[in-house]
C-alpha cells in the first residue's frame, strides 16, 4: 500500500493529449471554423466596454469623417463611432438570434414529443403548425411587434413564434420513427411509464436533429432581426444594432461607405458562421457519413 501511494504521488503528470481536438479538426472543420468564429464574436461583443468606447456618443463636428487612429471605422451621419456601434451591434444580433433559437427548440421540441404520441394532440396542433408556416416569418414578427410595441423581449418572442413551427415538425418526425422501434416496446411491455420512456429513450434521439436545426433557425432569426431593424420595428432607434445602422446610412453610402459595410460585413460573417457549424454538426451526427469515413 505505501509502495502504490508512494509511486501515485511520484509518478509524473500525463501529457496533455490534443489527438481528440485533432481529430475534430480533421474530420469536421466545418464545426471548428463556424464554432470558433462565433466565440470570438461572442468575446469581441462580450468585452466591448473595455476597448470599443461609447455607441452613442454624438459629436456633430465629426460628422461621416473617414476612418482614424480615433474611430476606426470613421463617423455616421450624426457624428457616433461606427466601430463602436458595429461591435456593439453583435451583442443584439448574438442574444436576438441564440435566445430565439432557444425559445423555439425548446417549445417545438415539447410539442414535437407530445405529438409525436398523441393523435388527438397531434390533428389539432400541428394544424396550428401548419397555419403558422403559411404566413412569411416577418409578416408575422411585424405583426407581433405591432401589438406591444419594439424591444429586445418581444422581438425574440416575435422570431420564436414563426420558427417554432419547423422544429416541432421535425422532433415529432423523429418521434414517430423512434417510437416504433423495438427497444422502445420492450421498455414499455416491461413496465416502464410513458414519461420514463420519453426521457430516457426518445428524447436522446432528437438532440441531434434538434442542435443542426437550432443552428438553422439561429441565423434565420439574425437575420430576421436585422431586417426588422432596417424596416424601424426592430430594436429601439437608441440600441445599436446592425440593420438600423444600414437603414440610418443608407444615404450616405457614396460619402461613407464603411456605414452600411462593416455592419454588412458583420452580420454576413456571423450568418456564415452559424451555416457552417450546422453544416457541420449535420455531418457529425449523420450516420451515412460516419460510414464513409
Amino acid at each position: 500500500m505505501t509502495l502504490l501511494s508512494t509511486t501515485l504521488e511520484t509518478a509524473p503528470p500525463a501529457p496533455l493529449r490534443l489527438s481528440s481536438f485533432a481529430r475534430l479538426a480533421r474530420r469536421h472543420p466545418l464545426v471548428l471554423i463556424g464554432g470558433g468564429l462565433l466565440v470570438l464574436l461572442l468575446v469581441l461583443a462580450l468585452a466591448a466596454p473595455l476597448y470599443a468606447g461609447d455607441p452613442g456618443n454624438m459629436d456633430p463636428f465629426e460628422r461621416l469623417k473617414s476612418p482614424s487612429a480615433e474611430m476606426w471605422f470613421g463617423s455616421d451621419n450624426l457624428g457616433r463611432d461606427v466601430f463602436a456601434r458595429t461591435i456593439f451591434g453583435a451583442r443584439i444580433s448574438l442574444v436576438v438570434g441564440l435566445l430565439s433559437a432557444a425559445c423555439a427548440a425548446m417549445i417545438g421540441l415539447l410539442i414535437g414529443i407530445l405529438a409525436g404520441y398523441n393523435r388527438t394532440f397531434d390533428s389539432i396542433v400541428m394544424r396550428v403548425m401548419d397555419g403558422l408556416m403559411s404566413i412569411p416569418t416577418i409578416l408575422l414578427a411585424i405583426a407581433l411587434i405591432s401589438l406591444t410595441g419594439p424591444g429586445i423581449g418581444i422581438l425574440i418572442i416575435a422570431i420564436a413564434i414563426p420558427e417554432t413551427p419547423a422544429v416541432a415538425r421535425l422532433v415529432r418526425s423523429v418521434v414517430l420513427s423512434v417510437r416504433e422501434r423495438p427497444y422502445v416496446e420492450a421498455a414499455l411491455c416491461g413496465g416502464a411509464r410513458l414519461p420514463k420512456v420519453l426521457w430516457r429513450h426518445i428524447l436522446p434521439s432528437t438532440i441531434p436533429s434538434l442542435m443542426v436545426q437550432g443552428a438553422t433557425v439561429c441565423a434565420s432569426a439574425i437575420m430576421t432581426e436585422a431586417g426588422l431593424s432596417f424596416l424601424g420595428v426592430g430594436v429601439p432607434p437608441e440600441i445599436p444594432s446592425w440593420g438600423n445602422m444600414i437603414a440610418n446610412s443608407r444615404l450616405y453610402l457614396a460619402i461613407a461607405p464603411l456605414t452600411i459595410f462593416a455592419p454588412g460585413i458583420c452580420l454576413a460573417v456571423t450568418v456564415l458562421a452559424v451555416n457552417l457549424l450546422g453544416d457541420g454538426l449535420r455531418d457529425m451526427f449523420d450516420p451515412r457519413a460516419k460510414r464513409r469515413r
